[in-house]
């Protein structure tokens, strides 16, 4: 993790899907460059809709969202991916009738020249596509599936990567795959904005974390401190990690 001008910040956010009925109610992120940060909660807290908010999937009613001082809110998708902004929605996050090449060449659409090094990058990183490089991707596992929807996003090496719950529907052996990749990426010096239910395995990776509750920021701190918040085990982590 490093330090310096935040790469995102999304502040005092207010936004929802009704007219007149509010899913996010002045809550707000940061993210560092390098950082991973994670954004936990219950169902129902607005986890999911601050991602899409940040991508331009849903328009805000107040507040702001800049991407390295540079105001972004409510700017459609294609421009966030042109900026730098990589996204992995929860579902429909491949071309199923695609194979992985194709659906790897869809992610490089504003880059079709850095095809083939982003390509090999991203073969290195998740092995399992340069087996499946001509499989429909609708033929593949739901994890396997979820490898490849990142691999697309960062065929386009973002500044920040969105994951909307990227374990939720997959076995324990690939939500654990699935979290390492996502530590790989990190560490590779791309910024990860993370939402997702496993609150547990979130904010044991997570460099720093915030609690989401009622559309509202309900705590925040380092993974570390998050996980071990007496409140925060009794609110939101439950036995789980009271047993632990």
């Amino acid at each position: 993790m490093t330090t310096g001008e935040p790469v995102l910040v999304a502040e005092e956010i207010t936004a929802g899907y009704v007219p007149g009925v509010d899913v996010l109610r002045g809550c707000g992120i940061e993210v560092g460059p390098g950082e991973l940060v994670g954004v936990i909660g219950p169902n129902g807290a607005g986890k999911s809709t601050l991602a899409k908010v940040v991508f331009g999937l849903l328009r805000i009613r107040s507040g702001s969202v800049r991407l390295r001082g540079e105001e972004i809110s409510n700017r459609p998708a294609h421009e966030q991916v042109r900026r730098g902004v990589g996204y992995v929605p929860q579902l429909a996050n491949v071309f199923p009738a695609l194979t992985v090449e194709e659906n790897l060449r869809m992610g490089a659409y504003l880059r079709p020249k850095d095809f083939t090094r982003r390509a090999a990058a991203m073969e290195e990183l998740f092995p399992i596509l340069a087996a499946r490089r001509k499989q429909k991707a609708g033929s593949m596992s739901g994890g396997e599936r979820q490898m490849l929807a990142m691999a697309r996003a960062l065929m386009t090496e973002p500044q920040v990567l969105l994951l909307d719950e990227p374990s939720a529907g997959l076995s324990p052996l690939f939500q654990d795959q699935v979290f390492e990749r996502v530590k790989e990426i990190n560490a590779t010096g791309v910024a990860v904005f993370m939402v997702e239910q496993n609150a547990r395995r979130c904010l044991q990776i997570c460099h720093r974390g915030y609690v989401l509750d009622q559309g509202r920021n309900a705590y925040t701190g380092t993974g570390a401190q998050l996980l071990h918040d007496p409140k925060v085990i009794e609110l939101y982590l439950g036995t789980l990690a009271r047993a632990r």
